[in-house]
This record gives C-alpha cells, sequence and structure tokens, in this order.
C-alpha cells in the first residue's frame, strides 16, 4: 500500500547550475579571464588538468537545455551569471556577454520557468584577484556594480536575485585551504575574502532595496550539522563547536545579528594572532550594519554533516577533496584537534555521508535561531550527491540507472518535508545539478546531474534520478519508496 506526501501549495521545485561550469565558451564574445580559468592552469591542480572552457558549452546549447528542463516540469532554474563574461577584467559592460544572460532568460519566461538569478559563483575577474581580489575592500564595491549592471539589464524580467553562493568556499576554501581558486595559503585572507564578500553583499541588497522593494533578496549559505563523536567528552564537544562556528556562524551571524561570534574570533586569535590583526583593521564603523541589511530569502545548500571529535579515530575515514598533487591545508584556521570519524553511514563517491535526517535538524536550527524572527523564508538552493554513473543504450537511447541518486533525493525531499511538518517555512528545492558538469578541482571526474552529459558529444540524456524528481513535481508529492518504483514516468 502505498504511502503520499504532498508538498505544500506554492513550494517550487527547481535545479541548479553555476556559469563556469557549464557555459563554456571561455574567451568567446569578449569573456576574460576568471581566477578559474586561471587556477585549472596551474599544475595538478585540477584532476587531469580539466577546466571550463567547453565545460557543457551551455552558452551555446541553451534553449535546449531550457526544453529540458521543460520537459522534467520545472518551475525554476537557479544559474549564476560571469562577472568576468559581463564586465571582462572587471572594466567596463561587454553588451555580448549581457545578451546571453538576457536570452537566456527569455527563454526561460516562454518556457514558464521562473530565473533564480545568482550573481556571483566563484568565478572572479582575474584582473581584479590581480589587484587583490576578496582580499581589498575596492572589490566589493565593484562588485555591487557589476550588481547594478545586471539589475538594468534583467531587473524588468528577474525578481529574484542572490547575490553570493557558499562564501565560505570563495573565502576559506579558496585563500587559507588553497584548494580552489586562487589558491593562496593564508588566514588572514581567508578572513578578509569572508568579511569583503559578505559587504558586497550587504552593499548589493541595500542599492537593489532602494530601485525596487519588490525584489526578493538574500544569499546562499553552504551550512552543516558538526555532531560530536562523544556529546559527553568535552574536547569531542569542543570540536563541533568549532566547526559548526566556522562554518555556519561565520556567516549566519554577521547576515542576521550583525556580529563575528566572539567564540571564534578568540579561536582565530589563538591560531594565527596577525591575521586577526589585519582582519579586525578591515573591519570598518558600519560594516556590520551594511551586512546585517535585511533579506528575503536563505538559501541553504546541504550535502553531509560532520561527526567530528577531539582525538584522532582509529581508522581515518574518506575525505572530500579532490586528490590532486598540489598540497592542500585546512581550510579552517583553529584546526587543532579536529578529528573526522566514520559512524557507519552511505556515502557518496565524493566521499560524503548520506545523512538527510540532519537536513532536517539543520533547517529547524537556523529557522529557530536565525530566520524565523525576521520572516527570512528557506529554500534548498543545492542539495544532490555524485555517484558512478554507467550509461547504457536501450532500444536506442542512452540511459542511466542511478538507483542511489533516486534515493537519494528522495531521501532529502522526505526530510525537507518532514521540516514542513516541524513548522519551518521552507518554500523550495533545487538538486543540483541539472547537468553533469566540471567540478571544480576534481575536474569532469565527478557527476552530480540529473542529466547526464556525454562530454565528447555534448549529448544529454535523463538520467533515472531526472525521472523520479519529475514524477514528484508533477505530483507534487512524494511517494514512499515501496511505491516509487512503480509510480517513474515513462521516458
Amino acid at each position: 500500500m502505498s504511502h503520499t506526501r504532498a508538498f505544500p501549495e506554492g513550494f517550487l521545485f527547481g535545479a541548479a547550475t553555476a556559469a563556469y561550469q557549464i557555459e563554456g565558451a571561455a574567451f568567446e564574445d569578449g569573456r576574460k579571464a576568471s581566477i578559474w580559468d586561471t587556477f585549472s592552469r596551474v599544475p595538478d591542480a585540477v584532476i587531469n588538468a580539466d577546466n571550463g572552457d567547453v565545460a557543457c558549452d551551455h552558452y551555446h546549447r541553451y534553449a535546449d537545455d531550457v526544453q529540458v528542463m521543460k520537459s522534467l516540469g520545472l518551475q525554476t532554474y537557479r544559474f549564476s551569471t560571469s562577472w568576468s563574461r559581463v564586465r571582462p577584467d572587471g572594466g567596463p559592460l561587454n553588451p555580448r556577454g549581457v545578451d546571453f544572460y538576457k536570452r537566456l532568460v527569455d527563454e526561460l519566461l516562454d518556457a514558464g520557468i521562473l530565473p533564480w538569478l545568482t550573481l556571483y559563483h566563484w568565478d572572479l575577474p582575474q584582473a581584479l584577484q590581480d589587484r587583490g581580489g576578496w582580499t581589498v575592500r575596492e572589490t566589493s564595491d565593484l562588485f555591487t556594480e557589476y550588481a547594478l549592471d545586471m539589475h538594468d539589464a534583467l531587473g524588468d524580467r528577474v525578481n529574484v536575485w542572490t547575490t553570493l553562493n557558499e562564501p565560505w568556499c570563495s573565502s576559506f576554501l579558496s585563500y587559507t585551504a588553497g584548494a580552489h581558486a586562487p589558491g593562496h595559503y593564508s588566514q588572514a585572507e581567508g578572513m578578509l575574502a569572508a568579511h569583503h564578500l559578505l559587504l558586497g553583499h550587504g552593499q548589493t541588497v541595500r542599492e537593489l532595496r532602494a530601485r525596487d522593494a519588490s525584489l526578493n533578496l538574500g544569499l546562499t549559505l553552504n551550512l552543516t550539522v558538526a555532531d560530536a563523536v562523544d556529546p559527553t567528552n568535552p574536547a569531542d564537544l569542543d570540536a563541533a563547536r568549532r566547526i559548526d562556528g566556522q562554518f555556519n556562524r561565520w556567516f549566519l551571524d554577521p547576515v542576521f545579528r550583525g556580529s563575528y561570534p566572539a567564540d571564534i574570533i578568540q579561536d582565530f586569535r589563538n591560531a594565527d594572532a596577525e591575521a586577526v590583526l589585519r582582519w579586525q583593521d578591515a573591519v570598518q564603523p558600519g560594516d556590520l550594519e551594511v551586512i546585517a541589511t535585511p533579506i528575503d530569502t536563505l538559501g541553504v545548500n546541504y550535502y553531509h554533516g560532520e561527526f567530528i571529535g577531539g582525538t584522532p579515530p582509529l581508522v581515518n575515514p574518506p575525505g572530500g577533496d579532490a586528490p590532486t598533487v598540489r598540497p592542500i591545508a585546512s581550510p579552517f584556521p583553529a584546526h587543532e584537534n579536529l578529528y573526522w570519524h566514520e559512524r557507519g553511514l552511505p556515502r557518496t563517491t565524493m566521499g560524503w555521508e548520506v545523512q538527510p535526517e540532519a537536513l532536517t535538524d539543520l533547517l529547524e536550527r537556523v529557522s529557530t535561531e536565525y530566520s524565523a524572527e525576521p520572516g527570512v523564508a528557506l529554500y534548498i538552493t543545492e542539495n544532490g550527491a555524485a555517484y558512478d554513473d554507467v550509461p547504457v543504450v536501450e532500444d536506442g537511447e542512452t540511459r542511466v540507472h542511478d538507483i542511489e541518486r533516486v534515493e537519494f533525493v528522495e531521501g532529502h525531499l522526505a526530510a525537507v518535508l518532514d521540516a514542513v511538518d516541524r513548522g519551518i517555512d521552507v518554500r523550495g528545492y533545487f538538486y543540483w545539478s541539472l547537468l553533469d558538469n566540471f567540478e571544480w578541482a576534481w575536474g569532469y571526474e565527478k557527476r552530480f546531474g540529473i542529466v547526464h552529459v556525454d562530454y565528447a558529444t555534448q549529448e544529454r540524456s535523463v538520467k533515472d534520478s531526472g525521472l523520479a524528481y519529475a514524477r514528484v513535481i508533477a505530483e507534487r508529492a512524494l511517494v514512499a519508496p515501496a511505491a516509487a518504483a512503480d509510480a517513474l514516468p515513462a521516458a
């Protein structure tokens, strides 16, 4: 006997991508180098020396890709605009670059799909990085100018504006760990980048709000749930506190409370007092008020939780970093005595635990501590999994029977419904990613898409997970796993 759980009226179903990961056309129509064009050419920084020069060739195939979205029944599509395409080298506006996004938005609207625009998904113009990148205040101001250019071009057709995607990644993972572009190894630079990213966010929200009070404005944070291995062990509890503070609260607190968490500032000071002094000099009077400018929407990106302790495990669990030859440092400045442990959960091919119930807890925590009181709506703006997909040809068509991803999607959608049942204001879900694509330092080794991409031919093929997601969207309901297999739509 089947059990069906309906989604709330108005709940949005979508999928997400990012410009550098899918567009290609890296140096066409006036686009110039971003930090990822540069970083992907650093020896041993990206698996197989892959880059985004061609990627999914979405720049030329966007109309066909929108038709794929329509066939899946997507109600909304979250995409990012490329700063390096719109204002190459951070300089004057490039009309040909802007025109691409005009065409894309028109195509989406014609297909009845809501455009959900993200202004920054990590592809800073290399010319601005040469001037200091996100470690200097000027970049915040130039980001705001770029955002206003995009609003000039698309403000009549795009109502939802996200300033930043995952600023933790574009600060600490990029400027402290060296794992992402620009690949630096500096605690001070990570702290400075995080502040200037948030400052650019706040300035942009203020300026866009002044232009049009009807806009839906927000940002997207990648968040986690840090569980102590032994909740009675002070060392394990402290390790979980530090992960939560450096990953979650360092961004949530400034945006919602107008302050950085004092305990983490002290942890950072213990790690590198000089770095904290540099950061304090950069935080000018009024900055935190700007960063805390009210938003309408918080995007939550969730992939996995953390099982963390203060002592080493007997066996190290799989990690999620790309096995590049180039060294990677910890993205956590306060990383002393931080150890990840195994708890026997299934894992994706990224080495990430599959823990959908933690998403429910995360949404409740964010709502209770941050978003509910100011009336900020929550959306899952990224959630997805990489598995070793095996395409097969059946009846002359390419199929991908990715049952693990089907189960991942349905499990996390159930977790969202559990949060709704708890009274949490969750209004939508975006699967990451629509297409297999360039997965940053992993290159093309990992596939997250619900649509398979043959990179040699650029052929698109909807996977079983895409068909399952389409069924959920069509029925606006989640069928229990026992009945789900019988309910998959025909290809």
